[in-house]
């Protein structure tokens, strides 16, 4: 078996450090994968990118391409939006070379057009992180029965707030003739692939569930004590770990519903303190009624884990995650995780077993998840243990490669087949 992966970069991002893991894991179980990219930064032989410099600059000037097209529309969706419209030599690249299956994952950026996807010849397998495969050009959307991804994009039914060109549907029509055979979905939790199957697009092609693999034997529990003398973090605490990648500028990131959690925690739990990573300190912080520890970009997995270790529950209150990634990895490490029950997160966080799941969107009820964590240390080991075994047990390279496999042979023998003609 020899797939290539296809991913708009290696190690940036939480959809590249998906793809990078599952490429790392198909290796390491003896499997002939690559990875094409469109910025590379690892330094792995087995991953391409684009040759020469002329080519990694223009690679890195086509997002601005993109963004330029989406000014053109005006839309309440605050998401990334992406039109994929500037043809490559990704198509030729992807169908020519010894791969047997071509495994698609985040692949805009304007790294490759809408068209050139439904033009490669090779067997397709086509894992989403986000809606944008179905979508329009929006990489998320709300859900509900009226909605346009459900429907169809016509003209008579944008949403109030929404003008300029139709972006949106432009982008979906050319998905709609251009994508003319199914390809294999994979989802990493069912929400996603209950939206695929629900879409106006995707109605009738392939979709399985599986989870993105973590490597368990980096992602591990560590010593509470030892991971916080080397973090700098105080020892007597109870810390509440939480990421704060792009501030509040993301609303379905949550992070206007957590805000008042945290002060709620602080007024009820004696000696808790908020340990922040994905940002440095602010020139003004937040004051939430409790101290915080700004721990900055960590880019490597080991000094990740070893903060996952040190806190005593992690906090996820995203509104919409494909599945969440920050999640699994801390359960991995023995860390209890505090969510919303939506979306993604139920395949990630067991209520009351590994964790607990908060009303959708209540503050209320995510300060009442974070304590029940905080304020029994039996319950909170037990919880840590729980999580870790089921880690192993679901999101481990040894489980979950097999299953890839599986699925890349379907692809393979449904393309072979004469009804595929």
């Amino acid at each position: 078996m020899r797939p290539l992966l296809v991913s708009c970069s290696d190690i940036s991002g939480g959809a590249a450090r998906a793809t990078w893991r599952l490429h790392r894991a198909l290796v390491a179980q003896g499997i002939a994968s690559h990875l094409y990219v469109a910025a590379k930064q690892s330094d792995d032989w087995r991953t391409q990118g684009p040759a020469g410099k002329a080519g990694r600059l223009l690679a890195r000037m086509r997002p601005y391409a993109g963004s330029a097209t989406m000014r053109l529309q005006r839309t309440e969706n605050p998401t990334l939006h992406s039109p994929a419209l500037l043809p490559s030599q990704m198509r030729a690249r992807l169908s020519a070379g010894a791969a047997d299956v071509v495994n698609l994952h985040w692949v805009c950026g304007e790294m490759v057009s809408v068209e050139d996807i439904g033009r490669i010849t090779k067997p397709v397998v086509w894992t989403l992180h986000d809606m944008w495969a179905f979508c329009g050009a929006e990489h998320y959307a709300q859900d509900g029965d009226g909605v346009r991804w459900r429907q169809g994009y016509e003209k008579d039914n944008r949403g109030p707030g929404h003008g300029g060109l139709d972006i949106d549907r432009w982008v979906w029509r050319r998905k709609r003739k251009a994508w003319k055979r199914p390809f294999h979905i994979v989802t990493p939790s069912r929400w996603l692939a209950d939206c695929a199957r629900g879409s106006a697009l995707m109605h009738d092609w392939p979709v399985t569930v599986m989870p993105n693999a973590l490597d368990t034997n980096t992602f591990k529990p560590l010593p509470k004590n030892l991971a916080r003398e080397i973090l700098g973090l105080p020892q007597e605490p109870r810390l509440v770990l939480f990421g704060a990648i792009g501030g509040g500028r993301d609303p379905r990131k949550g992070w206007d519903l957590l805000q008042p959690a945290l002060t709620q925690v602080a007024g009820r739990v004696p000696n808790v303190h908020g340990v922040i990573f994905g940002q440095g300190e602010p020139q003004h912080p937040l004051q939430l009624g409790l101290p915080l520890h700004w721990m900055g970009h960590l880019h490597d997995d080991t000094t990740i884990a070893l903060l996952y270790s040190a806190a005593d529950v992690m906090v996820v209150p995203s509104r919409q995650e494909a599945f969440g990634q920050t999640a699994s990895e801390a359960q991995a490490c023995g860390c209890p995780v505090v969510a919303f029950n939506v979306t993604g997160l139920p395949d990630v966080v067991e209520h009351g077993t590994t964790g607990y799941l908060a009303e959708a969107y209540s503050s209320e009820d995510l300060a009442k998840g974070i304590a029940w964590v905080l304020e029994d240390a039996e319950r909170r080991a037990q919880l840590g243990g729980q999580a870790r075994e089921r880690a192993v047990r679901l999101w481990s390279p040894e489980v979950v490669v097999p299953q890839y496999l599986e699925v890349y042979q379907a692809a393979i023998d449904a393309q072979a087949s004469p009804a595929s003609g």
